[in-house]
This record gives C-alpha cells, structure tokens and sequence, in this order.
C-alpha cells in the first residue's frame, strides 16, 4: 500500500508539473492559447482524478485493515 501511495503521489506532481510546463511553454502567438489552454486543462483533469484514486484507495485500505490509525483516539 506504500508504493502505491507514492506512486499516487509521483503521478500528483507529474501532471502537475506538466500544467505548469504547459502553462509557461510558448509565446504570446493567440492562435496557440486555445490549445495551451486544453493541455494544461487536461493535465490539471488528471490531477484531479489521481488525488480522488489516491483518496478512495486510503479509504479501501482502511476499510479492509490495510491500513491502520494512529494512535488517536476518535472523537477527542
């Protein structure tokens, strides 16, 4: 369960990073924003569902006892 969450995470900061490269790449030319925009737009997609795939595997692993809680206690 450890890898995946790094691997969960690694994938987070990759598209993450690649909508900022496609934020930066590229000159002021109007004719490429529609385009700069969809890519960076699609990048920042994935983030979004890798956090939400990262997000339901913690709570799987918890409920099938992958997982487990500190040591605090619920409800203080």
């Amino acid at each position: 369960m450890t890898y995946l969450a790094i691997a969960a995470f690694a994938a987070i900061f990759a598209s993450l990073a690649a909508a900022l490269f496609f934020m930066l790449k590229g000159g002021n030319n109007p004719a490429d924003q529609p385009a700069k925009a969809g890519r960076m737009a699609r990048a920042l997609a994935f983030r979004i569902g890798f956090s939400v795939l990262l997000f339901i595997c913690i709570l799987v692993g918890w409920k099938l006892g992958y997982l487990h809680p500190t040591g605090i206690p619920a409800g203080k």
